[in-house]
């Protein structure tokens, strides 16, 4: 398999560490790494997928007959996903590392650059709740009298009826998540790692996504699918997938972001 190879660059040229480019084919190992992490350290992998998973039910049961805040919750609930999942990264960290696999330092791990995470914390949090807002404001332009219950938006959504609307919302909700996408690619576990400032972190996302456009768009719709059937499995295939997926991420940081005196 082709290795990755850097992206031209010097310290103190540019504001963010050297980019590698890596190959097509990288999300797929870096998902083969995540199942790797998951088998290695189960059970503190299983305590992050329970959260997500509880967090999705808990969503769905409690606004079943109002919909229109699910999904925008559930929806923003993704967004916020890199965040929630700083405890996989420092899972996986620990096992790059040879320390023992444990949960009880990954709970804490936000500390470790708390001002920094913070920081990316709120740009996601008012991405989030931009989003919220403009999902609310579509189902409101589109349901005027009666809005559908889970069931009713999931049959609409698999028949396609009321297409104009599927197609605005789905459309917004793709230009949020690509802006996410652009700023957490390796923010999260750069931060973790070296104590990287917020904006020079979400400056190496960026540019490992302009650096390598396709193998990125591979990884976004692994995400994208994973999430998928986690979601249509109502949401217990989300205990094991976001798991794996989280694991994935630091794998795709390691080999995207150049290691510290190898620039």
């Amino acid at each position: 398999m082709p290795q990755p190879h850097e992206v031209d660059a010097s310290p103190g040229e540019t504001l963010f560490p050297p980019i590698r480019h890596v190959p097509p084919s990288a999300p797929l190992r870096w998902i083969a790494l995540g199942f790797r992490d998951l088998k290695t350290c189960p059970i503190p992998s299983l305590f992050y997928g329970f959260c997500f998973a509880g967090m999705g039910l808990f969503l769905t049961f409690v606004f079943e007959h109002a919909y229109q805040y699910t999904s925008a919750l559930a929806t923003g609930f993704l967004l916020l996903g890199p965040f929630l999942a700083m405890g996989l990264y420092e899972i996986s960290r620990r096992l790059e590392r040879g320390d023992a696999c444990q949960l009880t330092p990954t709970l804490s791990v936000w500390k470790r650059n708390a001002g920094n995470i913070g920081i990316f914390a709120v740009v996601l949090g008012v991405i989030f709740l931009v989003w919220a807002r403009a999902s609310l404001v579509i189902f409101a332009l589109f349901y005027t009298d009666e809005v559908p219950n889970l069931s009713g938006f999931l049959s609409q959504l698999l028949s396609l009826e009321n297409l104009e609307f599927l197609l605005v919302y789905f459309g917004i909700g793709f230009i949020f998540a690509v802006i996410v996408f652009a700023v957490s690619v390796v923010s999260i576990p750069l931060m973790l790692d070296r104590n990287q400032d917020a904006i020079s972190s979400m400056l190496a996302s960026i540019a490992s996504l302009a650096h390598n456009p396709l193998p990125m768009l591979i990884w976004a719709v692994l995400i994208a699918a994973l999430t998928i059937v986690g979601f249509l499995s109502f949401h217990l295939g989300l205990v094991a997938l976001m798991p794996v997926i989280g694991h994935a991420t630091w794998h795709a940081y390691r080999d995207l972001v150049e290691a510290p005196g190898h620039a």
